[in-house]
């Protein structure tokens, strides 16, 4: 075995994978020392020719004699009594400390943050006007700033620029050998790190078993951030079960959530990190889910142009049935040791999957899934299934399909465009099969194959059918259409069903706000519309945003109006109310082939 040793990451040559090789330029066709600062009592001038001396030194040989450092006067006497500045810079005051003699030839030093100097407290003075040149020296200098003028806390920032560079070495490594391990990793989660990671953390989000919040942490930071990082790498660090939460789906089911505990959420954020800077490397361009810089509307944006931009007929929607639940623990662990040979970092993974579900004060240790709702899963979940879909598929793409083929993944989300239908069929198939060995299976309702592109209408027409099937996608309904000018366009509409949910929960807040001060409900009114409109507020998709403004006046109107038996809030003044808070539905995004074109240049 061959090992490397590059700037604290450590790697070793690791034999091929045992599913899926990474092919170059394998991406779907949907998608591709500063210095310290400086203030005046740093720079101290300490060394050079006394004021005497170079009184003496007046003739041509002195004049002639240029500064030996930039910023550094050429008559180092005036630098007791005067500020220099140099060109597009700031104003330093110089100080001269003449301790003992000093040669004429000797070149000027600056000491930085010397120690035990006192600041000045004399007032400069200001000479007159066209005064001669020996009243320059008669100026007293000037008070200077006790400390920094511009210094704050920089703990912050020095945080985050220690964990970028940190970061950026680890991704160097796995941009330049793909096919090797990384066997010292734990060290780059270090104070900072979680510091970091901790910062990152929503302040509000539910707490875990331990009943921990971020405000409680917040109060004795350091010591808690010292103490985690030790017991970290010393291998002390014990994962706490995850306290068991429920959320309501659409359709009436509930999705289990686990809720980790505040010190859990930190690890495995920094650890996520980490790993991210490997991962984000190997992942390929139509996987959009849970990646730095990447977001649901990148991700439909690629669709889209895929679909106008491809010979795209069929469209092949396919929905992992409870993925984040039926995920092997086992292939987890052995996907991650392609890449990952640090069995430090391995463990602390199998510790969180390990760690139990706390419900109804019974912890139950699960031989499978990721725990959906933990900070850690949604990187595992895009590692297992970049393994188990993405490399399998684009192989498929490349050496089975003979039309177009279009892909873009979110999660556990799956969109597949094709030319033609038997090549739909057989990958679908083929993609059954694949799943099934790495104990996966598809959605048997929410999984449809379905006639969708620039020709679908017509051919439907032709057949005797009706208008051309639709998908859901990210909130969003997908549907065939027409521009203005009668030509092809795909057009988005926000999904009605998640819409009422949302109004639905409006409804029970206003109920709770019925006696609050008007002016304070319109201010949440406005952050709540604000924030629908700025995910649904696509091109094509006026229509909706514009009802959903005024189903929240309805409610509104309505919470008024029964403040009391007496409220009568007449329609003028709602719509007075809802000019002054409310914000005017407007499409807030760009078309997705200016965007995606923007962000994917070639």
């Amino acid at each position: 075995m061959q090992v490397r040793h590059d700037e604290g990451v450590a790697v070793h040559i690791d034999p091929e994978p045992c599913v899926g090789i990474r092919e170059d330029g394998g991406e779907a066709s949907a998608g591709e020392r500063a210095g310290q600062p400086l203030s005046r009592e740093n720079w101290i001038h300490s060394r050079g020719p006394t004021r005497s001396t170079t009184r003496k030194a007046t003739g041509a040989g002195a004049s002639s004699r240029a500064p030996a450092q930039p910023g550094v006067v050429a008559d180092p006497g005036m630098c007791g009594r005067s500020s220099y500045r140099e060109p597009g810079g700031l104003a330093f005051g110089l100080r001269m400390d003449t301790v003992g003699p000093r040669r004429e030839d000797e070149e000027s030093k600056l000491v930085m943050h010397e120690r035990e100097k006192s600041d000045s407290v004399v007032v400069a003075g200001k000479p007159s006007n066209n005064a001669e040149q020996s009243a320059a020296e008669s100026v007293e200098r000037r008070t200077e700033t006790k400390g920094n003028a511009d210094q704050r806390s920089t703990r912050r920032a020095q945080d985050r620029a220690s964990v970028s560079q940190a970061l950026e070495r680890v991704r160097q490594a796995a941009r330049l050998r793909r096919k090797e391990k990384f066997t010292s990793l734990l060290h780059h989660i270090d104070a900072p790190m979680l510091r970091t990671a901790f910062r990152a953390l929503k302040r509000d989000a539910a707490p875990g078993m331990d009943g921990v919040t971020w405000e409680t942490y917040e109060k004795d930071l350091d010591r808690h951030i010292e103490d985690l990082h030790s017991r970290v790498q010393r291998g002390a660090y014990r994962a706490q079960p995850s306290r068991r939460s429920y959320l309501p789906k659409e359709d009436g089911s509930k999705r289990p959530l686990a809720v980790a505990a505040l010190e859990d959420k930190i690890v495995q954020r920094a650890t996520a990190a980490v790993l991210n800077a490997i991962y984000e490397e190997e992942f390929l361009g139509f996987s959009y889910g849970f990646r730095p810089k990447r977001s649901q509307h990148d991700a439909l944006d690629a669709l889209i142009v895929g679909i106008t931009s491809k010979k795209v007929n069929f469209i092949l929607d396919a929905d992992i049935r409870s993925f984040f639940q039926e995920v092997s623990q086992e292939w987890v662990v052995r996907f991650l040791e392609h890449r990952i040979g640090d069995k430090r970092i391995i463990r602390l993974i199998q510790k969180w999957l390990r760690a139990g579900i706390l419900e109804d004060g019974i912890v139950t240790i699960e031989e499978k899934g990721t725990g959906q709702g933990s900070v850690i899963s949604p990187l595992l979940a895009n590692v297992y299934l970049h393994y188990v879909f993405d490399l399998w598929a684009e192989r498929w793409r490349r050496h089975e399909a003979t039309g177009d083929m279009i892909m873009v993944r979110y999660a556990d989300d799956l969109i597949v465009g094709f030319e033609h239908e038997s090549e739909a069929r057989r990958f679908l198939d083929a993609m059954r099969d694949r799943l099934r060995e790495f104990s996966l299976s598809l959605h048997p309702d929410k999984t449809r194959l379905i006639e969708f592109g620039r020709h679908a209408a017509a051919n439907r027409r032709r057949r005797g059918l009706g208008k051309p099937e639709t998908f859901k996608f990210l909130g969003f309904v997908i549907m065939c259409g027409k521009s203005r000018r009668g030509r092809f366009l795909i057009k988005r509409k926000s999904r009605r069903d998640r819409m009422a949910t949302r109004l639905r929960a409006i409804k029970e807040e206003l109920r709770q706000r019925r006696h609050r001060p008007i002016p304070e409900t319109g201010k949440w009114l406005a952050q709540v519309v604000a924030g629908y409109f700025a995910y649904h507020a696509v091109p094509t998709n006026g229509p909706a945003i514009g009802a959903f403004r005024y189903y929240v006046i309805l409610l509104w109107h309505r919470a008024l109006s029964r403040r009391s038996q007496r409220a009568q809030v007449t329609w003028a003044r709602m719509t007075r109310l809802a000019d002054d808070f409310l914000p005017k539905p407007h499409i807030l995004h760009p078309w997705p082939s200016d965007r995606f074109a923007v962000r994917h240049a070639r």
